[in-house]
C-alpha cells in the first residue's frame, strides 16, 4: 500500500474522530500536525471534517449520517446506507476549507486521511462507503519514513516496519479468495501464499538488519572514545539546520516533518582538540507507530552513547512543551538516560523581547538559541567544548626530542596548554580524556 501523489489524486480531506480522551486543543494540534504530514507528502488539504464519538472502535468510525455528509465532499463515489439518526454522535464540529483561487468545488477531496489509527476492516469498510482511497495516521507516517529513508540501515528499518502494517492488512482484505495455486505451495490459497511471502522478507530483512548494526555497533565503538553531542527532539525542531551551524557542514534541512531520517555524525567546529563529534538523530512524532519506534532503537543508539544530548525544541511553537514530553518518552523508552542534557530553546529570533524573557523565567537552565545567529552558535560551541573539557585529566608529558611522531599525535588529538623546551626533551601539558593518555603512554613506552 503506497500513498503517492498524483496529479488526478492529490486532494486530501482530513478527519478527526474526537473521543473523551482526545479532544480540544490536543485534538486541534493533532489535526494541525496531520495536515504537515500529509503536506510532506506532496498533497493538497482541501478541508477537515470531526465527529464526537465514544471511541474510534466502531464499525464505521463515524456515524453513517457524517459519512454521507463526506461523501458529497469526495464525489458521491462510494455506497452509503440509509444514515440513522442514532448512528451519530450530536455534536461535531465540521470545518471543509474552499480553494476559490483554485475554482474548486466542494466535492474536491479525492483521499481521505483519519488522525487516527484504523483496523484492515475499518480500513475497507470506510472506503467502501466513500469510494475514494483512505488512509490513516500510521500508514501517512511509514509512507513518509519510507521516501525519505537513505542508508541502508534506515531503508530496512522502514521496510520491516511498513511489512508489519502491510501483513494484517493482507490477511483481512483478501478474505473470502480461494484461488489455489499451482506447482510450489499447491493446496496454498493466494491469501496464504502472500502471507508467507512477507514472514519471508520480514525474517531476511531482520537478518540483513542484524548483520547491518553489528556494523554500526564497530563504528560507535571506535567513535566512543571520543566526546559525543546528540542533538535530539522533535521533527522540525530545527536540529538540521544547528547541526550545520556548529559543525560547518552541508547537512540537510528543510521545514518538513521528518527531512532528516537517518544519523549523521559530523565533528564540531571550529575544530577542537581532541575533537567533538556531533549527531543529528531523527526525529519524534506524537503517536510514533510501535514498530517506528522499535526499528529505530538502533538509530538512536547515537543518542544513548552520546555524552551530552542537546534537547532542541522550535520555541516559536506554542505546542513545544508537549512535543518535550514526547521527547522524553520516546528516549525513555528506548533506554536513554543519565547523560547531561542541555534545552535548547531554538528559534528564537521568531519571538518577541517578552516572549524571549518570560521563557528564560519557565527554563532558567536552558539556552535561548538562533542556529541563524552567530553569535548564538558560538556560545553553543563555547559550552560543549566546556563540558568535554570537564571529563579531561590535565597531565605533563615528557617528550624525548628523539621520540618521532609523538608531538604532532599529542596536538591532534590532545588539548596543549603549556609548552617548555629543556636541553633534551619538550615538556608539555595536556588535557585529553584518560583513554587517550593511556595510549601515548604505552605508545611512548614501546618507542
Amino acid at each position: 500500500m503506497q500513498l503517492t501523489a498524483k496529479p488526478s489524486l492529490n486532494n486530501a480531506l482530513l478527519i478527526s474522530v474526537r473521543t473523551p480522551e482526545f479532544r480540544g486543543a490536543e485534538a486541534e494540534e493533532s489535526l494541525a500536525e496531520l495536515a504537515r504530514l500529509v503536506t510532506t507528502l506532496g498533497f493538497k488539504v482541501v478541508g477537515t471534517q470531526s465527529q464526537n464519538q465514544s471511541s474510534t472502535k466502531r464499525v464505521n468510525v463515524l456515524g453513517l449520517g457524517k459519512l454521507a455528509e463526506i461523501a458529497q465532499l469526495t464525489g458521491n463515489k462510494g455506497i452509503i446506507e440509509a444514515a440513522e439518526d442514532e448512528d451519530d454522535e450530536l455534536d461535531y464540529d465540521q470545518d471543509f476549507a474552499e480553494i476559490p483561487s483554485d475554482n474548486l468545488p466542494l466535492a474536491c477531496a479525492d483521499v481521505v486521511v483519519f488522525d487516527c489509527d484504523l483496523s484492515p476492516s475499518q480500513l475497507r469498510n470506510v472506503e467502501n462507503q466513500l469510494g475514494v482511497e483512505v488512509f490513516d495516521r500510521t500508514g501517512v507516517i511509514i509512507e513518509i519514513f519510507s521516501r525519505h529513508a537513505r542508508t541502508k540501515t534506515a531503508k530496512l528499518q522502514v521496510e520491516i516496519a511498513r511489512l508489519n502494517y502491510v501483513a494484517p492488512r493482507l490477511r483481512e482484505t483478501s478474505t473470502g479468495d480461494k484461488e489455489h495455486q499451482m506447482g510450489k505451495g499447491a493446496g496454498e490459497t493466494t491469501l496464504e501464499l502472500n502471507r508467507r511471502n512477507v514472514r519471508d522478507q520480514l525474517a531476511e530483512l531482520k537478518r540483513q538488519l542484524a548483520s547491518v548494526q553489528e556494523e554500526m555497533k564497530g563504528r560507535r565503538t571506535q567513535r566512543s572514545e571520543h566526546f559525543c553531542v546528540a542533538l535530539v527532539g522533535y521533527t522540525n525542531a530545527g536540529k538540521s539546520s544547528m547541526m550545520r551551524a556548529i559543525t560547518g557542514s552541508e547537512v540537510e534541512g528543510e521545514n518538513k516533518l521528518f527531512a532528516t531520517l537517518d544519523t549523521t555524525v559530523r565533528a564540531l567546529f571550529p575544530i577542537t582538540h581532541p575533537r567533538i563529534l556531533v549527531s543529528d538523530t531523527v526525529g519524534f512524532i506524537k503517536k510514533l507507530p510501535h514498530d517506528l519506534v522499535a526499528s529505530f532503537h538502533s538509530t538512536l543508539a547515537e543518542a544513548h552513547d552520546a555524552s551530552l544530548l542537546l534537547y532542541v525544541v522550535d520555541a516559536s511553537d506554542p505546542s513545544f512543551r508537549k512535543q518535550l514530553d514526547v521527547v522524553h518518552e520516546v528516549l525513555e523508552e528506548v533506554g536513554v538516560e543519565g547523560s547531561e542534557k542541555l534545552l535548547i530553546l531554538n528559534k528564537s529570533d521568531q519571538l518577541s523581547a517578552e516572549q524571549q524573557a518570560a521563557l528564560m523565567v519557565e527554563f532558567p537552565d536552558a539556552m535561548l538559541t538562533s542556529a541563524r545567529d552567530p553569535e548564538d552558535v558560538a556560545k553553543l560551541h563555547e559550552y560543549i567544548v566546556k563540558v568535554a573539557e570537564q571529563g579531561m585529566i590535565e597531565e605533563e608529558v615528557i617528550v624525548p626530542y628523539t621520540a618521532k611522531g609523538i608531538v604532532g599525535e599529542i596536538r591532534n588529538s590532545m588539548s596543549v596548554t603549556k609548552e617548555e623546551y629543556e636541553f633534551d626533551h619538550i615538556k608539555l601539558t595536556v588535557r585529553s580524556s584518560a583513554i587517550d593518555l593511556a595510549r601515548l603512554k604505552k605508545k611512548m613506552l614501546e618507542k
